[in-house]
């Protein structure tokens, strides 16, 4: 049994890496695979290394290399066909036939179009489409004439970044076909749900898979939109040891790059095929020191005290059969006439215990006090039990799930039930500067939910060790951070390295990469952190009163940003959000708003479909003239300056002149949603009720159906070269992507855009598994900037995404409670991004680069 390895660790691997010249060298053949129903589409290169030991007689070992052109350079970081020829020779590996493939490229058949790479959608997307492409196409035609072990224990998959994550999500989909993985720097992030995997692992502890696995991660690898490389792969290590896996984590000096794990491949390659290799064992390092209150939690006489006056028990309605206890603390400072701040303590009798480790009134006595922070009513609220089940001494038996389950359903019992009835009794300030949330363990998470769900209620969170984890699927929340526009929230944050580590995540590793996250995005945030200690309130509680001046304190924050590590595809919310600028109404009071578009100058045209009218914003001034009295629900400019638009009521497509306001039928006998519109003289309308792309050749009508199979498509878009079409699927989990042809034709149609998912309220919500989701995203209108970005309007908000389909991030709809139906980028350097949201139009600034 081995600790977690480090370069210097490492056996010297150099002369394994250069050509010897008493080594046989194995032959490499290329080639290139075309022909995928998997990626439909796409092409990519191969190249097969067959080792001079090769007996056609004797079926050889398997090794899998994603990315595959980086692995076989002879000059390059890992030099895999040298190593190979040098460790077979000494017969520290099998014989073993590598297979070096290269992520797919949907190449452009446009003139002037692009060809779009494949590689994200094919590596980083979880489930078990790229395992089956490799089994079921790929290795039969890689393979053919070569005789090769069908011994899942003979077979190795291996990948760098994405292509490492790549390469676990194949065993672990597959692990009848593949038994070993080599992860180097692997992507075990959010670029499309890699977060998730150690959760998933976990919960294999009784039944782990039958596949070893060596991590390699550099200490300064990446910390970017997608997540914290190295937390994600300690995360990993912990979640693999926890389940009772054969793995190896090396933790190696650098950051994003191969040049470490090609260093290091030697090692982990005997490792890997070794029967009597190690695995890696991180010791726990919990401790029990001896604790001592705070200064500020012991009593003074010379300080006013408070009152706690305990209340009657609840009964909830929204959490319908329980009841609880609860207390309220009033400060000896309060003024009716005074706005008091509030503050809200989940499992609030042992917050409020002045014997305890908390002793909270003691705490806020002292400081209120001493002016460190305002006149302070604090509500301690118990979990709820339900009445009709009998009590296990004082476990509430509705804890977890009020706590730990992510959604709006326990934010909504506190502002609907109990400060409702606070504030008959208080003046309570409505400033959510004012107002914070705290708790420990599932009611730190709790606290975080709350303020997450409705920061117009909650400015201010405390969290002790908090339960970040896959209770209930909080394990999403560092993912969720990256990739949403902050929140004007402040945190505080506390755990230590002896913290928890079980059946639904690593406490210690769950919070650091929830620490990270929030710096990463500019929050108002700070995390104490002490080696040591246990999941309990030693540690919290002594920094308690410490963490209410920091919460409490008067200062104006300035976000410090970072975005040193995202690498020049990596399109961060940071770099595309200004500062100070949010939404901004454009036009309200409207019937109902869609079709929004804009011309070359960057006037901004949008529909009120009740009106009927057509509007044109000026982009010098911002006056609104109505150009055309239709109703439209799509609206785009052709290239000879017409406006084209579906009205679906009518069965038609029609132009619009925006100089005369003449109205032409330009196509009928059509049911359009929404349209995008080609440099060469093609519209794409969506018709969603029979699942259909159709095509509208402008100059004469003509109707084809061009795609067919989208549960709902509604909303579409067009590349900036023209080359792929977008279209978003209101009834789906994804936005498509299909490639445009000369002839205006349609193919390599795939799910390339993940779409966020809202919350299910009426679902069922599980004890240790993520939230019911809806399926169903309400995809909706589109748009396309300059650096081509897609913006797709949803369920909850505009998602944004990079030019091959990675998430960028979510703008929360301007107004939640209205339709968010379409968007555009208008104005005069078409940088700013318009919205129909109901009945009223925003806008906002970005920096679009």
């Amino acid at each position: 049994m081995t600790t977690v390895s480090a370069a210097n660790d490492a056996p010297s691997n150099a002369s394994d890496r250069q050509v010897q010249p008493d080594v046989p060298q194995g032959k490499l053949t290329e080639g290139v695979f075309a022909d995928s129903r998997v990626f439909p589409g796409t092409t990519r290169q191969y190249s097969v290394y067959v080792p001079a030991q090769y007996n056609e007689n004797e079926p050889a070992n398997l090794m899998v290399f994603m990315d595959g052109k980086n692995y076989a350079k002879p000059d390059g970081a890992f030099r895999v066909p040298t190593v190979f020829d040098n460790l077979i020779h000494q017969n520290a590996m099998p014989v073993t036939i590598a297979v070096f493939v290269n992520p797919g490229t949907i190449p452009a058949t446009k003139p002037g179009a692009k060809d779009r790479s494949n590689r994200s959608f094919e590596y980083d997307s979880l489930g078990d489409r790229y395992a089956t492409f490799l089994v079921d196409e790929f290795l039969p035609v890689a393979l053919k004439g070569l005789h090769v072990s069908d011994d899942a224990k003979r077979r190795a998959v291996c990948g760098i970044s994405s292509g490492g994550i790549c390469a676990f999500t194949v065993a672990w989909e597959k692990p009848d076909q593949f038994g070993k993985v080599l992860s180097h720097i692997g992507s075990f992030t959010n670029i499309r749900g890699g977060w998730a995997y150690p959760g998933l692992i976990r919960k294999t502890k009784d039944a782990p898979k039958p596949i070893k696995v060596y991590l390699q991660e550099g200490t300064d690898d990446l910390n970017n939109l997608h997540g914290n490389w190295p937390l994600g792969n300690r995360d990993m290590a912990a979640a693999l040891q926890y389940a009772g896996y054969h793995y190896k984590l090396v933790m190696t000096e650098g950051g994003h790059s191969g040049k470490w794990g090609g260093e290091v491949l030697p090692a982990a390659l005997r490792w890997l095929w070794s029967d009597d290799s190690e695995s890696t064992v991180i010791p726990s390092t919990e401790t029990k020191p001896q604790w001592q209150p705070h200064p500020d939690a012991i009593a003074d006489d010379s300080v006013p005290k408070g009152t706690v006056a305990q209340m009657e028990p609840w009964e909830s309605e929204i959490f319908a059969g329980t009841i609880r206890d609860w207390a309220i603390y009033v400060p000896a400072q309060y003024q009716a006439d005074t706005p008091a701040a509030l503050m809200v303590f989940q499992d609030g009798e042992r917050m409020r215990e002045i014997e305890g480790r908390w002793r909270i009134p003691i705490v806020f006595d002292n400081l209120i006090a001493r002016g460190a922070m305002p006149p302070t009513i604090a509500v301690f609220i118990n979990p709820g039990h339900h009445k009709s089940k009998p009590r296990q001494g004082k476990k509430p038996s509705n804890r977890s799930f009020e706590y730990d389950s992510l959604g709006d359903r326990y934010t909504r019992f506190l502002l609907e039930e109990i400060l409702p009835a606070v504030e008959q009794r208080y003046n309570l300030s409505s400033d959510p500067a004012m107002r914070a949330i705290g708790g420990s363990s599932s009611g730190a998470i709790c606290a975080f939910t709350a303020a997450w769900q409705r920061p117009d209620q909650f400015g201010k969170v405390y969290s002790n060790v908090g339960s970040f984890t896959n209770l209930r699927g909080g394990d999403v929340y560092p993912a969720l951070v990256r990739k949403t526009e902050p929140k004007p929230i402040r945190v505080y944050m506390s755990d230590t390295s002896g913290d928890v580590d079980n059946a639904f995540g690593s406490w210690p590793w769950a919070n650091q990469r929830m620490a990270s996250a929030l710096k990463y995005m500019g929050y108002d945030t700070r995390f104490d952190w002490a080696e040591g200690y246990a999941h309990n309130a030693d540690f919290g509680s002594a920094r308690f009163p410490e963490a209410m001046k920091w919460l409490w304190r008067n200062e104006t924050h300035q976000p410090v940003l970072d975005t040193s590590g995202d690498l020049r595809g990596d399109l961060t919310l940071l770099n595309l959000l200004i500062p100070g600028q949010s939404w901004k109404v454009v036009a309200s009071d409207l019937g109902f708003a869609d079709a929004p578009c804009s011309d070359a100058d960057g006037n901004f045209f949008y529909s009120d479909m009740k009106a009927p009218a057509v509007y044109r914003v000026s982009a010098d001034d911002g006056k609104q003239t109505v150009i055309a009295k239709e109703s439209i629900s799509g609206l785009m400019f052709g290239p000879e300056g017409l406006l084209y638009g579906c009205q679906g009521a009518m069965d038609r497509v029609i132009s619009i002149d925006p100089k005369s306001g003449q109205v032409s039928v330009v196509a009928s006998g059509v049911k359009p949603n929404d349209l995008a519109v080609s440099a060469d003289g093609f519209a794409f309308i969506t018709e969603t009720r029979a699942k259909q792309v159709t095509r509208i050749n402008l100059k004469t009508g003509e109707t084809t159906a061009v795609d067919s199979g989208i549960t709902r498509p509604n909303g579409i878009a067009l590349s900036n070269d023209g080359g792929t079409l977008a279209v978003s699927d209101s009834g789906g989990e994804s936005t498509w992507t299909l490639r445009v042809n000369p002839d205006g034709s349609l193919d390599a149609k795939m799910p390339t855009m993940p779409m966020r998912l809202a919350i299910d309220a009426k679902g069922e919500f599980k004890f240790n598994e993520a939230p019911p989701y809806l399926t169903a995203s309400r995809g909706d209108g589109m748009a396309v900037d300059k650096a081509g970005r897609y913006y797709v309007t949803s369920s909850v908000g505009v998602q944004i995404f990079d030019p091959t389909g990675r998430p960028c991030g979510v703008l929360p709809t301007p107004d939640p409670t209205k339709p968010l139906t379409s968007c555009t980028l208008a104005g005069a350097n078409h940088d700013t991004l318009y919205v129909t949201n109901g009945s009223t139009v925003y806008c906002r600034k970005l920096s679009v680069q």
